[in-house]
């Protein structure tokens, strides 16, 4: 049976829609569908056909001329189905769904497939084309009360209802944000909201951990928070279960007091078969029961998380990447830019000076003599410029060569010494180099080459940064064992390089072994220098057993630098063991 509605009805105001309407008088059982109807944003129907009408004693023509919005025959869930509609006239996109229908007190599902009806250029569509089939239904009194009390099958058609939108809001949530702390407390809200749980909380999860930390809560007012608390997995079994099953979790009477409820339902989030998170939910005192559709609710919320989790995990991931490539590539610009400086002021120089000597420039041989010599320092300089360059490429090729062996401590100090202490009178600076007191020669395991360049470094940097007071160089012995390259050593030697300079601040220390990266590009234009002096010690000392670390208290307040090596046997100390910090001068 079909019927059309009357063609004075305003929503079919144009010639499509009246075209469409009128092939309700019977044709409309040539397409072979079971169920076909048009109906307006409203929801009234403008057409109706449904071939098992009869059987269920519904007459179609009152439904047609039922204008005034009484629902005679229509969906369970009466606002999803209106708002659907809506949504399908704005955007012009069919939709399939399966929806609960009412009529008598009996209950019918139908599989449903609604499309717009396309009004002309320019108008707006107001009517919706449906066709579907009947997918389940209680026909009579007989069969509803074998099946089950009417209202009990009403409560469960809603409650999927309920569930199916439910998911909806909470992916369409969760496709708006990449931002994780918004997802998980939007995804617990939508749950406690829709489901009136008394909690519901999210935790993530990161293998192999064993403790888990509540970073999302909602909760109703009478329940204290528990948001921020750590979840000992080996105290809460059910916890572990969902994580290692990842299949929804009933616990009935939880011990943990602060899940006092009767219930708890807990299910693992995922992304490929990997758990990522967890819900936990404690239910209502008045729920009795936890059904099949609620575990499957469950499942398909943790799923959709999971997966969010996943996708704003590796968006976070490759944003920060993109934040360090774009880091790094300014560094190197400036990095680039101090050493281009770098080079050319020495260059320069040399330049300078022997075209002055070539042109005869020079009024005596004194003067000629004094413009080789400034030459000559600034070869000296653009080499160990140079050499600086070349063993940083060297160091990040992997092909620095070390030649490791026992060397004398006392012996380095004193090269290091000679060839520093000049630089350090004539800057008027006073400079200390001190040992400590054995009775026999202190050996470290090393590079002796390498150590040297080192502590020239850092030695040199310290004047370099000093414009009054001193620098103070000595070494200890750090009695413990450690093993280097399948060696045992019986501890180490560490030397500090210590100075009363600028200083660094302390915001600005973490930069300092920072490839390609300077603490102050002004700083180094004033000061000269790559800035690769601390990066290459680093690297040498590394590869040779040992560490290297800053320390500045701040600006103007000098800084401290130490490194340590290897230390190749145990050396006899003149004094007690607890006064062992004496030490000795390095003249």
């Amino acid at each position: 049976m079909s019927i059309t509605a009357n063609s004075q009805l305003p929503n079919i105001a144009s010639e499509n829609q009246e075209a469409i309407t009128s092939h309700a008088n019977g044709s409309w059982a040539n397409l072979g569908a079971e169920l076909v109807y048009v109906q307006d944003g409203a929801g009234r129907y403008l057409s109706f056909y449904w071939q098992h009408s009869q059987k269920f004693c519904l007459e179609p023509q009152h439904l047609v001329a039922n204008t005034e919005g009484e629902v005679i025959f229509g969906p369970v869930d009466r606002v999803a189905y209106l708002e659907r509609l809506q949504r399908i006239l704005k955007t012009l996109v069919p939709e399939k769904c399966q929806c609960w229908f009412s009529y008598k007190k009996q209950l019918i599902q139908f599989e449903l497939t609604l499309s717009p009806i396309l009004p002309p250029l320019g108008s707006v569509a107001n009517t919706v084309f449906v066709m579907g089939r009947l997918l389940k239904a209680t026909v009579n009194k007989a069969e509803i009360k074998k099946a089950a009390p009417p209202p009990i099958e009403l409560e469960l058609a809603l409650r999927s209802q309920q569930h199916q939108q439910l998911v909806t809001k909470i992916t369409r949530n969760i496709r708006r944000t990449l931002e994780l702390d918004i997802i998980w407390q939007q995804t617990v809200d939508s749950l406690g909201e829709a489901l009136q749980l008394k909690r519901c909380i999210i935790c993530p999860y990161q293998p192999p951990s064993e403790v888990l930390k509540v970073i999302a809560e909602y909760r109703q007012k009478q329940v204290n928070s528990v948001l921020g608390l750590e979840i000992n997995l080996a105290c809460e079994p059910a916890f572990a279960q969902a994580l290692a099953t990842l299949e929804p979790i009933v616990v009935d009477n939880p011990q943990n007091p602060l899940f006092e409820q009767k219930k708890m339902l807990v299910v693992a989030t995922c992304n490929q078969d990997q758990p990522n998170g967890l819900i936990a939910a404690t239910l209502g005192d008045d729920c009795e029961e936890i059904t099949t559709a609620d575990l499957e609710l469950a499942k398909e919320v943790a799923d959709q998380l999971g997966t969010a989790i996943a996708h704003a995990t590796l968006y976070k991931e490759l944003e920060a990447a993109r934040q360090q490539a774009e880091e790094a590539s300014r560094l190197k610009s400036q990095f680039l830019a101090n050493v281009s400086h770098e080079i050319r002021t020495p260059l320069n120089g040399m330049i300078g000076f022997l075209k002055l000597i070539l042109d005869g420039m020079t009024d005596d041989p004194e003067e000629q003599k004094q413009f080789i010599v400034e030459a000559y320092k600034s070869s000296l300089h653009l080499h160990e410029i140079i050499n600086d360059i070349l063993d940083f490429a060297k160091i990040e090729a992997g092909k620095m060569e070390m030649e490791l062996r026992a060397m004398s401590l006392q012996e380095l100090f004193s090269d290091v010494g000679n060839f520093m202490r000049l630089q350090a009178e004539q800057r008027k600076l006073s400079f200390r180099m001190q040992l400590p007191e054995t009775s026999d020669e202190i050996l470290v395991y090393g590079d002796y080459q390498r150590l040297k360049q080192v502590m020239l470094n850092l030695v040199g940097n310290a004047i370099k940064f000093t414009h009054e007071g001193g620098v103070t160089v000595n070494a200890d012995i750090v009695r413990k064992k450690v093993n280097f390259q399948g060696q045992e050593f019986p501890g180490m030697v560490r030397v500090r390089v210590a100075d009363t300079g600028i200083g660094v601040s302390l915001d600005k220390q973490d930069k300092l072994f920072q490839l390609f990266s300077q603490v102050d590009g002004s700083r180094t234009r004033q000061y000269g220098g790559t800035g690769l002096g601390l990066v290459i010690s680093q690297k040498l000392v590394e590869a040779m057993g040992g560490e290297v670390h800053f320390y500045s208290l701040g600006e103007g307040l000098g800084s401290t630098v130490t490194f340590t090596v290897p230390l190749y046997q145990q050396p006899l100390t003149i004094s007690s063991p607890e006064n062992n910090n004496q030490q000795r001068s390095i003249d």
